[in-house]
């Protein structure tokens, strides 16, 4: 059974994604997870533009996921964009990445991200982190609620 809470994941790649879905049901996430193939594609998920402008839409997410190399618009284009717009500047993101990269680390953190991780190589690896990510993010920590 699900409740109410929504993880929106930003990633191009179908193989990570079905990866993803494996590891959210072996992780026993009690949450929704949906997917949007590139950063242009969330914007416009969050925004409800383009193929998102008749209703064709979700719940706004809890949590974004979010992949840092990306077609069309990478993550950091994303969070830079996210950041100017009030009505989803709040939403926390956790930047879900196989960059290694300090520049990357330091550039997520000043453009306004929650989170940077790293992708775990191994399937067990990922369960454990996704494990973690739920429990700090919907039981230790307190998000914004937005008004409806």
């Amino acid at each position: 059974m699900h409740d109410d809470k929504l993880y929106l994941m930003a990633d191009d790649d179908p193989e990570d994604q079905e990866l993803f879905k494996k590891a959210f049901a072996a992780a026993a996430i009690p949450h929704r997870l949906a997917f949007v193939d590139d950063g242009e594609e969330l914007l416009d998920y969050l925004l409800r533009r383009g193929a998102y402008d008749n209703g064709n839409v979700g719940a706004r997410p809890d949590i974004i996921l979010l992949d840092l190399n990306m077609p069309r618009l990478d993550g950091h284009g994303v969070l830079r964009e996210m950041k100017k717009m009030p009505n989803i500047a709040d939403i926390p993101v956790i930047v879900f990445t196989t960059s290694t990269a300090a520049r990357d680390v330091e550039e997520t953190y000043r453009l306004g991200g929650q989170s940077y991780i790293e992708k775990p190589f191994s399937f067990n690896k990922l369960v454990v982190r996704l494990q973690e990510i739920e429990n700090y993010w919907t039981t230790t920590s307190r998000v914004p609620v937005p008004d409806s």
